[in-house]
């Protein structure tokens, strides 16, 4: 059988690792994708000693960044049979990107963007080819107006509420393109993991990182859901999304986020 080639990001947290853990061990070769080279390099470490797979590499890229997505791309050369949206931040104070782009609403919901716009044509041809977008179902209150709150008051609860919103309404926006290549996308919620990122809230978790990675890996790896795309899991079920059934939202804030570019 042909090794699989997997990206994850924000791989390095308590989520992504257990996520890319998962990959891992069903022998992918798996490439771990974040900023921060250290904590990238300690995570391949300890991956390679717990799945036994050799395949596991790093790649330094601020997810942030349209440029550093784009060099990443034109990196890759290989077929990709799986990506998964992963990485996320929630700063306490409003921050931009070196690009002048609010940092929630670059990292979580345009870093979701422009990974799948990049990575797209490496997966097409590629049978059974998955897209898993990390959402919550702690999501609502999207302003598309105000996305990058320029006039609205900053916090960041409400900016990781909307921004997980825009991820599952940006799962059925890229399923209904891309189905016709064979390239499936799904969003799921995690669950509950005491992380760097819930913490950032004031909240702890009740969940281990296995448990917070189950439906992630469900729709990346089983076969269960071979061939079923634009949907929204938790706890290993799909589960009805309002964001999504209004196709004219969608759209908007489709071409909303193309407005920013590749």
């Amino acid at each position: 059988m042909n090794q699989k080639n997997a990206i994850v990001t924000g791989a390095y947290g308590a989520i992504g690792q257990a996520i890319a853990e998962g990959i891992a061990a069903q022998r992918f070769r798996v490439t771990l994708a974040g900023r921060d080279r250290a904590s990238l390099e300690k995570t391949q470490n300890l991956l390679r000693k717990r799945s036994f797979n050799p395949d596991i590499f790093i790649e330094v890229v601020d997810l942030s960044s349209r440029q550093e997505i784009s060099d990443f791309s034109k990196r890759w050369g290989n077929p990709l049979s799986l990506l998964v949206n992963n990485a996320a931040t929630a700063p306490r104070q409003r921050t931009e990107n070196g690009e002048g782009v609010e940092m929630q609403w670059a990292v979580n919901v345009l870093g979701y963007v422009r990974m799948i716009r990049c990575f797209e044509p490496f997966m097409e041809d590629n049978t059974g080819a998955r897209i898993v977008n990390v959402a919550s179902y702690w999501a609502g209150g999207l302003d598309m107006r105000d996305p990058e709150f320029k006039t609205r008051r900053y916090d960041n609860d409400v900016a990781y509420r909307q921004a997980k919103q825009a991820n599952r309404m940006l799962s059925a926006a890229f399923a209904g393109r891309l189905q016709s290549r064979g390239i499936t996308v799904n969003s799921c919620h995690p669950g509950d993991v005491n992380s760097k990122l819930s913490n950032s809230f004031g909240f702890g978790g009740s969940e281990s990182p296995a448990q917070g990675a189950a439906t992630p890996l469900y729709l990346a790896l089983t076969e269960e859901v071979k061939g079923i795309t634009g949907k929204y899991f938790e706890h290993l079920r799909q589960e009805r999304c309002q964001f999504s059934l209004d196709p004219q939202a969608v759209e908007e804030l489709y071409q909303l986020c193309n407005a920013y570019g590749l």
